[in-house]
């Protein structure tokens, strides 16, 4: 990924925080018959591994868990949001007519090796963590154990676990700051008037940062 200076983001906790907050990964392998694209919600640990583990599961007809083999490499990206940025939300722009459309976004790459793991035990704790997880904001939350036994073990069964331990976090968050500080709130306060809440707001406080 191009990611130039004043758009990085090599802060770990915070390239794992956003990947907690927006799970659903885009899973990029390269396997016999090419390249391969997966979308798999996934549990990030952040405690085991120097840059935490992702674990996550495919349907058992899935051929990927089967063209891949264990160490080999992969790359997991998580968007928390992107938007068209139109250049009539720079406040400058009315005055020097210098500026152009553009496409603000915040995303976290994830490189990795993978290990297959098709075991009960394992796929069953996935499937409860990602359960727990994204049931907690419900007034009476799911569990696994709501529904009959054999009828969940027979779903496990249908699917193979997948882990995968981080080796290389970057990210990237593309607000506009190379703009000046008008421009950036201009710009941000016009997405959220357009109901853009995670970019807009995102790039607000790159503005009061740079001020």
């Amino acid at each position: 990924m191009y990611v130039p200076a004043h758009f990085a983001q090599t802060d770990t906790a915070e390239l794992q925080q956003l990947i907690t907050a927006h799970p659903f990964g885009v899973l990029v392998s390269h396997t016999a018959g090419g390249l391969d694209a997966n979308h798999l919600p996934c549990h990030l640990d952040p405690a085991q591994g120097a840059l935490g583990t992702l674990h996550l599961h495919v349907a058992r007809a899935n051929p990927l868990w089967r063209e891949l083999a264990d160490g080999d490499a992969v790359l997991v990206v998580f968007s928390a949001g992107d938007a068209y940025i139109s250049p009539s939300w720079y406040p400058s722009k009315h005055e020097a007519h210098r500026q152009v459309p553009s496409w603000n976004y915040m995303v976290a790459h994830a490189h990795g090796r993978v290990t297959i793991r098709d075991d009960e035990r394992y796929v069953r704790g996935v499937v409860a963590r990602l359960t727990r997880t994204h049931e907690a904001a419900e007034e009476k939350p799911w569990k696994m154990s709501d529904a009959p036994a054999e009828f969940t073990d027979t779903l496990l069964q249908a699917i193979v676990g997948i882990e995968i331990e981080i080796t290389r976090l970057e990210g990237k968050r593309k607000l506009s700051q190379n703009k000046e500080v008008r421009d950036i709130v201009g710009a941000g306060e016009a997405l959220l008037a357009r109901g853009h809440e995670a970019v807009g707001q995102a790039m607000l406080e790159a503005a009061t940062k740079k001020s």
